[in-house]
């Protein structure tokens, strides 16, 4: 597995599905700050990096997974785990803040209890400590610190705070 992060102003993702399904995915994709293009189940799949497949039968399902590969396209199918390229791991967003836990699709269950576990552990709260260190950083970049003494000032603010424990 190789957990990546991508930034939501480059991805050329697409999404087709009909249903709730469909809704999850677009939820997921809106958190991420990605307005997904979509794409018509005999539509051209045009410049697309990613196709998003939910809540669509299986054997349209297989079809469009099929022509995403040919055309270079990673593909993930809601719940068929045989059809997909890349799986999608449980979330918590704090703003720039974001823990993930994947099991490879193997024990969703699992992966589910955990991030409820990480939301139960790192509230809303989260979401300022996180710009906050974040405009620190930009400013001691500024300011010339290596990356070495951002390390360090960034582990003596969290100390200090006690947002950690």
């Amino acid at each position: 597995m190789l957990p990546i992060v991508l930034t939501p102003e480059t991805a050329r993702i697409g999404l087709i599905g009909e249903g709730e399904a469909l809704e999850r995915r677009r939820a997921l994709l809106a958190g991420a700050g990605i307005t997904p293009i979509p794409v018509l189940p005999e539509g051209d799949l045009g410049d697309l990096r990613i196709l998003f497949v939910a809540g669509l039968p299986t054997d349209l399902s297989e079809v469009l997974a099929a022509r995403a590969r040919r055309a270079g396209i990673l593909v993930n199918v809601e719940d068929v785990p045989s059809l997909c390229d890349f799986h999608v791991p449980a979330i918590v967003r704090r703003g720039d803040l974001l823990f993930s836990v994947s099991t490879r699709g193997r024990a969703p269950g699992l992966a589910r209890r955990l991030r409820e576990w990480l939301e139960e552990r790192f509230g809303p709260e989260w979401e300022v400590f996180s710009a906050e260190l974040g405009e620190a950083r930009t400013r001691w970049r500024g300011e010339g610190a290596s990356a070495a003494d951002i390390s360090v000032r960034t582990r003596k603010i969290i100390e200090e705070k006690g947002w950690l424990g």
